[in-house]
């Protein structure tokens, strides 16, 4: 299923873990509904400005799958509303800047990125119909603890 010019469904649900456990990963309509205007308004628009594939590492997890990776089933990713990506060429920092200086969101977090290594971490970004906050934050590993601060 086609959700903008540039993006499938199968894309934002695709899961090794899932595969490899047998978890079923599969969105409802409200779920496919939020997948769309993430897609419509945060991805395509980086594509079309990068002229460059979007990578999905982690879109659309369901309960389960939020549990098995150890995130929590109250994931934005578990609403279909957020995607964590990279884009093919792009400084991971510059990608997660370009979105910030741009385009509007809920949350966008650098995680885990190290300056002076482009491929480093990746950007995750999500969507909120009507209620987006803006929040961007960086989020670095102290003490073998996440930590989420203000960017």
């Amino acid at each position: 299923m086609k959700l903008s010019a540039n993006f499938q469904l199968s894309e934002l649900v695709k899961s090794q873990t899932a595969e490899r456990k047998g978890i079923p990963n599969n969105p409802s309509p409200t779920h496919i509904d939020n997948l769309k205007a993430l897609c419509v308004n945060v991805l395509q628009p980086i594509r079309s400005h990068f002229d460059a594939p979007v990578m999905i590492s982690s879109g659309y997890r369901s309960g389960e799958l939020c549990i098995a990776i150890g995130s929590k089933p109250t994931s934005q990713h578990a609403e279909g509303k957020a995607a964590d990506i990279e884009v093919v060429g792009v400084d991971n920092k510059e990608l997660a800047q370009w979105i910030k200086d741009n385009l509007e969101y809920d949350q966008l977090i650098l995680e885990f990125y190290r300056d002076g290594e482009p491929d480093s971490g990746w950007v995750h970004v999500s969507w909120n119909t009507g209620e987006n906050r803006n929040q961007s934050l960086r989020a670095i590993k102290q003490e073998d603890k996440t930590v989420y601060k203000p960017w």
